[in-house]
């Protein structure tokens, strides 16, 4: 008698939100090291009052508002529409 076997298809493992910030973060990290910035200058640069939020961005806590991405792309000296995709990619994989 012949036993049915089943194969298991491996499925892709879903990347959550917080890893796909933690992405992001690093992302921004290497960014703003690249370009030799303190991550208090960087908070300048952006008008943050609290520098410890750029800390937290690249810890991957929290995300860059829409409205203030323009001015993250020039303080980090990326090409705007390059930096704004590749934010979407990481805060919402599925635009």
């Amino acid at each position: 008698m012949r036993e049915h076997v089943q194969k298991r298809v491996a499925k892709p493992k879903q990347i959550t939100r917080q890893q796909r910030r933690k992405e992001a973060g690093l992302w921004l990290r290497r960014l703003r090291e690249e370009r030799g910035l303190s991550q208090r200058e960087l908070a300048d640069k952006v008008g943050v009052e609290v520098y410890t939020l750029i800390s937290q961005l690249e810890g991957g806590r929290g995300l860059i508002p829409q409205d203030r991405q323009l001015l993250w792309a020039d303080a980090l000296e990326a090409e705007p529409r390059e930096f704004v995709r590749r934010l979407a990619s990481y805060y919402n994989p599925r635009t």
